[in-house]
């Protein structure tokens, strides 16, 4: 078996689409996959599985809307490409000062060029989008908060991790 990570989308914000971390725990146990761990309560779990990442993305959904009612995205990605992702980031110095403001923006679709585009154009002036094989790295210089480049691209399912968040889940990877 080999380890995978995989990220849900947009739950336990605001007190909204609540999803339990043990409970998580328990969904990623029941469905066969072994050793789950998660980290923070925004949906990051690291777990064993030897199926391919799109079927653990269905499968997890899948179960999480059987339990809670409503859909969640997932993402899910092998330790390989997880690590390949934090050995690839265009932003180490600022990430070094200010991890909360890297961003790691990842998508069930591969990033093209057309995407860093567009969000390069909606960019601030202390803002930077880079493209780094299928995944996009964001600088906000300024915080996310009132940035007018928002979080992913606009079109597709795509979610998000400070640079704190990407490399805490790849300690847990080893």
């Amino acid at each position: 078996m080999i380890k995978h990570v995989a990220l849900l989308r947009g739950i336990n914000v605001g007190g909204h689409r609540r999803v339990p971390m043990q409970d998580l725990r328990s969904i990623v146990a029941e469905v066969g996959y072994r050793d789950a761990r998660t980290y923070v309560a925004s949906g990051n779990v690291v777990f064993a599985s030897d199926q391919a990442a799109e079927l653990i993305e269905t499968t997890l959904e899948n179960a999480i809307q059987d339990r809670f009612g409503f859909p969640v995205d997932v993402i899910a990605r092998s330790a390989a490409q997880w690590l390949a992702y934090v050995n690839s980031n265009p932003f180490c110095a600022q990430g070094d000062r200010e991890p909360n403001l890297v961003m790691l923006c990842v998508g069930k679709q591969p990033a093209t060029e057309e995407h860093a585009l567009a969000l390069r154009h909606r960019a601030g002036a202390n803002e930077r989008v880079e493209l780094r094989g299928d995944t996009l790295w964001l600088y906000f210089g300024d915080g996310s908060g009132r940035s007018k480049m928002g979080v992913g691209p606009t079109s597709g399912i795509w979610t998000t991790r400070n640079l704190r968040s990407v490399c805490n889940i790849a300690s847990m990877l080893d």
